[in-house]
């Protein structure tokens, strides 16, 4: 009937971070078989650090678990393509090649993160210094798109809030300060919790980055469960599916018990009664969400 929106199927994944931090080899396994025994599709394999993952493990857990794999980086204190002394724009390009090569390496087609800046750096700018940061982020990711171009893998520049960063809070910004290198191995990665924070319509955010977007992470409000909270899930899918955006929805959310990941994403308590309940509860959400596109959405 015209008019009525047909179903989409969406691959639906999560971030490890949920469970654990950092994750290495040694869990690997285990967790990657918990996830797929709940029915995800994919899961999103946080490369804390260039060394703590192999390629073959990964590939292993991979072929024994069936899940599709994407690759997120930690800008953790110090890794810096902005306002950085030589040294530190150098260490935290090598990272994020590593993220490249595992990316590369176990098939994986996104490496995402807001990779311009480490997480929690606050800075004041006139307009003047912001068009300079922007003009250096695109200097320094400029090698990185290539990279990652050449590897088959496009990154996936996340803006964050306000409270996490101060250089790209907006799909606006992401937009202006990326310019050319959009398309040229480059796109944005979209997370509902920052689009919540930042923007006047989530959804009209999703439709301004358009074909440019190439990833999203999903969570309810409070950075638990999506589903049953305040952010405007019918606006968020419709406009997905206006922009035809056909790539998976990753549930990004965290554990409270690690400190260090509890400290970076000010995780204070625990947002469900277990972390596989949060699992659970979202993938169903979601399951129901991707089902009805139109008028039946059980929001």
């Amino acid at each position: 009937m015209k008019g009525v929106k047909q179903a989409v199927e969406r691959v639906i994944g999560i971030n490890t971070w949920v469970w654990e931090s950092p994750l290495t080899d040694t869990g690997l396994l285990p967790l990657l078989t918990r996830i797929a025994g709940m029915g995800f599709d994919a899961v999103e394999l946080p490369l804390e650090n260039a060394g703590d993952l192999t390629a073959s493990a990964v590939q292993d857990a991979l072929a024994a678990t069936g899940l599709t794999p994407y690759v997120v980086g930690a800008m953790a204190p110090g890794r810096d393509l902005v306002a950085a002394d030589a040294g530190t724009i150098r260490s935290t390009q090598e990272y994020l090649g590593a993220c490249i090569r595992l990316a590369s390496d176990i098939g994986a087609t996104a490496v995402c993160g807001p990779f311009y800046s480490a997480t929690g750096r606050l800075w004041r700018m006139d307009d003047g210094e912001r068009e300079r940061a922007y003009a250096d982020l695109r200097e320094n990711l400029e090698p990185l798109a290539r990279q990652a171009l050449e590897s088959g893998v496009v990154l996936g520049i996340e803006p964050l809030n306000r409270y996490e960063t101060s250089l790209l809070n907006t799909v606006g910004q992401a937009l202006a300060a990326l310019g050319p290198l959009l398309g040229n191995g480059v796109g944005l990665a979209l997370d509902t919790y920052h689009l919540n924070i930042e923007e006047r319509s989530s959804a009209d955010a999703i439709r301004q980055a358009a074909t440019h977007l190439v990833h999203v992470q999903v969570c309810g409000n409070d950075r638990g469960a999506p589903g049953g909270d305040s952010t405007d899930w019918r606006g968020i899918f419709s406009a997905l599916e206006d922009v035809d955006y056909t790539g998976p929805l990753n549930i990004e959310s965290f554990t409270s018990t690690n400190a260090s990941i509890a400290t970076a994403a000010s995780i204070w308590r625990p947002l469900a009664v277990t972390q596989d309940r949060l699992a659970e509860d979202g993938l169903a959400f979601l399951r129901r969400a991707s089902a009805s596109p139109d008028e039946g959405h059980p929001l």
